[in-house]
């Protein structure tokens, strides 16, 4: 291209985006979305009929400096930075009358190269590295991820973990399991997520930061949509009464996804409308993403939404029996159908052991996991946590593995010949049906008793979210920072691509949560 042909498409461009942007707000003027009279912007989120005036609060019923949205993994560790780095008053807001969202339901899964203590090293269970970890990221989200927003994760995953338990007191479990997707060992355990979230929330309380329970944000108060025009504050609901915060340094969206927003899934994914179950708990509606677009926030890979593929059939939770077939592929677990015959590579990321088992079939529900008693510690479980799941009818033991198919209703000689055939895999060293790595990790199923869990897909995470750059500062639909506005964890998008590596979920959410905290107390 010549020069004088660049600078006409450079000034054809400048001309267009200046179009845009002048057209929009002449758009959002009309509808008195601007503030010439005292207005709030309003650019109407997608799906609203249209953008309803709003004046801006005559007067402020309270000034902080720090307002968090969101009380699990991501606004914790957000909330914690932000009193560290020395904002004088912080306050963490949570709809819900409990801290923790779907953070404190977590399976406690976390993926860093390594820890304090060392483990995977101590363990002998290969090399791994930050590279690694961040090339793993990229292709497991088939490559639609943010490299520097990747890049964050996997620089900060360790450090964030060791602050967890260093300054939080969390206690994580002896051992590093690599699960699918992954290759190397590299999840850590802890049994739950409660284990995390409260360390963080000590660590926030520990530094002067505020938590109100059942305090719903009802708007974002943002003057127009001028790049250098902040975010002023939010509008509050607590009970019946209404009051107004304003913001002097920053406001962080930790709130997390929408899985249990049908029609915000059925919008962004047709194939996920309707009444499918669901691992989050009842307030992951992303009401906040849509507040954050009615001022101006861009939002990116919106349809990119993760079924859990190991929930209880039943129920769709994501109990600890949920999570075994999720920690141990790396130490030899088998998936098999109804049939008794083996699927897919259990070493296979989430989505694709998901589509497995859907094109099984309505009557191909559920599908199984089945595992042996020596593996347990290993890939993180304990004795207490497989009593429990035996209680509560999620978990079939017996000796024999012909006996533990006969509970489970598979037909036995299926399931025999299968377990040896992948007995015989992991002793030569190569699985010729569907080609998963071997590792000298994984146990052959020879010794009793064992154990098999069912399993069927979930809605479990939204990848898509709003637009933010490395600094956890929220985009605009012009590509400009939002002055004060910040977001970090599920409720932002672009860290995991089409599909989210399992146990790359906490990471995201603290490292993040750590650089909004620290960026918003410095504004």
């Amino acid at each position: 291209m010549e020069k004088n042909e660049k600078k006409d498409v450079r000034d054809e461009q400048q001309t267009v985006q200046g179009l845009t942007r002048r057209t929009l707000l002449k758009g959002a003027a009309a509808l008195g979305a601007l503030t010439a009279g005292g207005m709030a912007l309003n650019m109407a989120a997608p799906g609203a009929a249209e953008a309803v005036e709003r004046p801006l609060p005559k007067k402020w019923d309270e000034t902080l400096d720090v307002v968090v949205i969101g009380s699990g993994f991501a606004g914790c560790s957000a909330a914690a930075q932000a009193a560290i780095e020395g904002a004088k008053s912080v306050v963490v807001l949570e709809k819900m009358p409990t801290y923790g969202g779907n953070s404190i339901i977590n399976g406690g899964v976390y993926a860093s190269w390594d820890d304090k203590f060392h483990y995977r090293e101590k363990l002998n269970l290969g090399k791994d590295s930050v590279q690694l970890h961040i090339e793993d990221t990229l292709k497991g989200g088939d490559f639609f991820s943010n490299p520097a927003l990747v890049k964050v994760l996997a620089e900060g995953a360790t450090d964030a973990l060791n602050w967890m338990i260093d300054d939080g007191g969390a206690v994580i479990r002896p051992t590093v399991v690599r699960a699918g997707g992954h290759s190397a060992y590299r999840t850590h355990a802890t049994g739950t997520g409660a284990v995390y979230v409260n360390a963080l929330k000590r660590i926030a309380e520990k530094n002067g930061a505020k938590f109100r329970m059942g305090t719903q944000v009802t708007w974002i108060w943002r003057k127009d949509a001028n790049p250098k025009s902040p975010v002023l504050g939010v509008e509050v609901k607590k009970g019946g009464k209404v009051s107004n915060l304003k913001i002097t340094k920053g406001l962080i969206l930790a709130s997390g996804g929408f899985s249990r927003d049908e029609k915000m899934r059925a919008d962004h994914y047709p194939y996920l409308a309707g009444q499918w179950n669901c691992t989050n708990h009842k307030g992951a509606t992303g009401e906040m993403i849509r507040y954050a677009q009615a001022v101006g926030a861009d939002t990116l890979q919106m349809n990119f939404i993760q079924l859990y593929p190991y929930a209880d059939p039943d129920t769709g939770i994501l109990d600890t029996p949920a999570l075994y077939p999720f920690n141990g592929p790396g130490n030899g677990i088998v998936y098999v159908t109804k049939q008794g015959k083996r699927f897919i590579s259990e070493l296979a990321r989430r989505d694709h052991v998901s589509f497995a088992q859907i094109a099984l079939g309505p009557q191909g529900k559920p599908t199984y996991t089945i595992f042996s008693d020596e593996m347990v510690e290993k890939f993180g479980g304990t004795r207490k946590e497989v009593e429990t799941g035996l209680k509560h009818n999620r978990l079939v033991v017996a000796d024999t593995i012909a006996e533990l198919a006969k509970k489970a209703g598979i037909p036995a000689d299926a399931l025999v010949d299968t377990i040896e055939k992948h007995n015989r895999y992991l002793a030569e060293g190569k699985d010729p049906e569907f080609g998963k790595p071997i590792t000298k990790a994984m146990t052959p199923m020879v010794k009793g008793p064992f154990y098999a869990v069912a399993q069927w897909p979930a809605v479990h995470h939204t990848m898509g979210g709003l637009r933010i750059n490395d600094q956890a500062q929220v985009i605009d639909v012009f590509g400009d920072v939002i002055p004060k506005l910040y977001a970090a964890g599920e409720v932002a998008g672009g860290v995991h691509g089409s599909n989210r590596l399992g146990s790359n979920a906490i990471p995201d959410c603290v490292v993040f949560g750590r650089v909004a905290g620290k960026n918003a107390a410095k504004a």
